[in-house]
């Protein structure tokens, strides 16, 4: 629509079912690959993706006309279907429910990506819960512990 301008990065997370580490190295590039265009046929530019084998990262450019809720939903039902028709992994595959969405700055993009694509690394030092937590904490969300994803302690 002309005259319409718009900015919205979003980082959005989420974990596998049960938090089990079910995403394998050998397969994990080829899921994102499938993931990556997902959203680029969904009309959302991909800035990253990566994660461990239990969770994953992605940050979006998001356009306005974008509903978060029914990208992610998709995503998650499609990628799904992805493993299991390629029969990626030996196990059911299924994401948990709910997910993190958490807004940046074109500012604080170069800061996010870098952190998107170290995970690797990064969760040598902190678990995923941790990590999620202080998501929480540092955007100042309100939320019942009983509603958050189920931690592997």
């Amino acid at each position: 629509m002309p005259g319409t301008f718009s900015q919205m990065y979003i980082q959005i997370v989420f974990a596998v079912k049960g938090r089990n580490s079910l995403i394998h190295p050998s397969w994990e590039n080829e899921l994102h690959k499938y993931m990556t265009g997902f959203i680029q046929n969904n009309g959302q530019k991909l800035l990253a993706i990566n994660g461990m084998p239990d969770h994953i990262h992605i940050l979006i450019g998001m356009k306005p006309s974008c509903c978060l809720s029914d990208l992610i939903r998709e995503l998650k039902k499609s990628s799904s279907s992805f493993i299991k028709d390629k029969k990626l992994s030996p196990y059911a595959f299924q994401w948990q429910e709910g997910y993190g969405a958490f807004s940046y700055s074109h500012s604080n993009l170069n800061q996010v990506i870098a952190y998107i694509m170290n995970q690797k690394e990064h969760h040598k030092k902190r678990t995923f819960k941790e990590e999620y937590l202080e998501f929480i904490q540092k955007f100042e969300l309100e939320y019942n512990p009983k509603n958050l994803f189920e931690w592997m302690d």
